[in-house]
């Protein structure tokens, strides 16, 4: 990551699911005093008290499927909180395009786990499939009065496919070891921001003429990104919207 330029973290999660006191938290424990953190709220989310630990937020908007945001300014650290009540994923891929005009370079993916409301709608697991998948970090947040073995049971559903994100509970609205979160070290299933490994050998063809090998490759899809040939994605997750008060 060049060091001129800020380190992006982009926010997942639902609305209500203490999103905004685990960044509050991530500046306050994870930053030095010459850093600037910016942090960018969705403008169809309405204030609220965390915003107190916030700073100054400024507003993203979402215009026809694309993201558009205020300048970063001079700061050193920008915090992206997705709109919590929008698909994750059409979010992941207009961040993907504003981020290289932004200026500023991904450190992580957070996702913040609303535990509460994946307890009581079990048909969201696949909503929150969609996230895990993205995220360098899982945060496991409003876990009052859930029992031990749920917890149990929704962590070894991502243990045993071996994910390589970091899974961590948060106690307080605080998070055990703030710069931990923030060490910008990817660790997310998806490549979609893996320029590098974004391509994959489809197959090899020998010329007849000349006897040599000719490598097929194209550009890897996302699972989650791919779309039909009607437009709708491969892999379908619930709108998270019906689910929440």
């Amino acid at each position: 990551m060049s060091s001129d330029k800020p380190s992006v973290y982009l926010i997942l999660g639902t609305a209500g699911s203490g999103r905004r006191e685990v960044v509050a938290d991530l500046i306050e424990g994870g930053l030095g005093g010459d850093d600037h953190a910016l942090v960018l709220l969705s403008a169809d989310e309405a204030a609220c008290e965390a915003d107190a630990g916030l700073g100054t937020p400024g507003r993203w908007r979402w215009s026809e499927g694309r993201i558009e945001a205020p300048a970063l300014g001079d700061a050193t650290h920008v915090f992206l909180i997705a709109d919590g009540r929008r698909n994750p994923v059409d979010q992941v891929e207009a961040f993907q395009a504003w981020l290289p005009a932004s200026g500023g370079d991904l450190a992580r993916i957070v996702c913040v786990i609303h535990c509460a409301l994946a307890a009581k709608h079990h048909e969201l697991l696949a909503w929150f499939d969609a996230c895990v998948h993205f995220s360098d970090v899982v945060l496991l947040n409003r876990r009052e009065g859930l029992a031990n073995k749920w917890m149990s049971d929704f962590q070894a559903r991502y243990a045993s496919q071996f994910l390589p994100c970091l899974f961590e509970l948060v106690k307080d609205r605080r998070v055990k070891n703030p710069a931990l979160i923030l060490e910008p070290q990817a660790r997310r299933m998806s490549h979609v921001f893996d320029e590098e490994l974004n391509w994959e050998v489809t197959g090899v063809a020998e010329d007849e003429a000349e006897g040599d090998e000719e490598v097929e490759a194209h550009a890897e899809v996302d699972p989650y990104i791919e779309r039909r040939p009607g437009g709708r994605r491969v892999k379908e997750i619930p709108d998270v919207a019906k689910y929440l008060a």
